[in-house]
């Protein structure tokens, strides 16, 4: 973990709120950054990454960090893409060390990693795939305030869901 203690954090997934996907009838905008072009080899879904999202997200007042499948390949794909620095990444347990029960109950594998991070410093919680059984479970577990933001994975974070978190992050600070 880095930064300041006092500023909260910002889980930050990348597909679904960075890189939109599941649309069935209409094709999703694509974006050229001058920093970053794709390479033959690269992910084609990156040109789907608004880069309007680095300065965005660097607006908010907390502490932006990975929590995505992505790890540190985030650092090396997305942050340069839309003009952030590297920033924190959550490292998950290996699939043998997740709870079956959890999955069972319908808690997604990421939430427990999430409040043992946060370590009681207050978060939000950017994803797709957050249920109200997360939310339980963290208001349960968490002594910190936390916010699940669940994003539309077929558009992405957009302009209303900043507000929400820029609103939410605002009242702690």
């Amino acid at each position: 973990m880095t930064g300041s203690v006092w500023r909260p954090l910002l889980f930050l997934d990348v597909d679904g709120p960075l890189i939109p996907f599941g649309a069935l009838s209409q094709p999703y905008p694509t974006f050229a950054t001058g920093s970053e072009p794709l390479g033959a080899d690269a992910n084609p879904l990156l040109a789907r990454v608004d880069p309007e999202h680095g300065p965005r997200l660097a607006a908010l007042p907390c502490e932006v960090v990975w929590a995505t499948t992505w790890m540190a390949d985030a650092n090396e794909c997305i942050a340069p893409r839309i003009g952030l620095p590297q920033l924190a990444v959550v490292d998950w347990p290996e699939p043998s060390d997740i709870d079956d029960q959890d999955e069972r109950s319908g808690l997604h594998w990421k939430t427990r990693t999430l409040v043992a991070w946060a370590a009681g410093r207050p978060f939000a919680w950017v994803d797709d795939e957050v249920t109200d059984t997360d939310r339980a479970w963290i208001a349960a577990h968490h002594r910190g305030r936390a916010l699940l933001h669940r994003v539309d994975p077929r558009r992405g974070l957009t302009g209303s869901d900043y507000a929400a978190l820029d609103s939410w992050l605002r009242r702690l600070v």
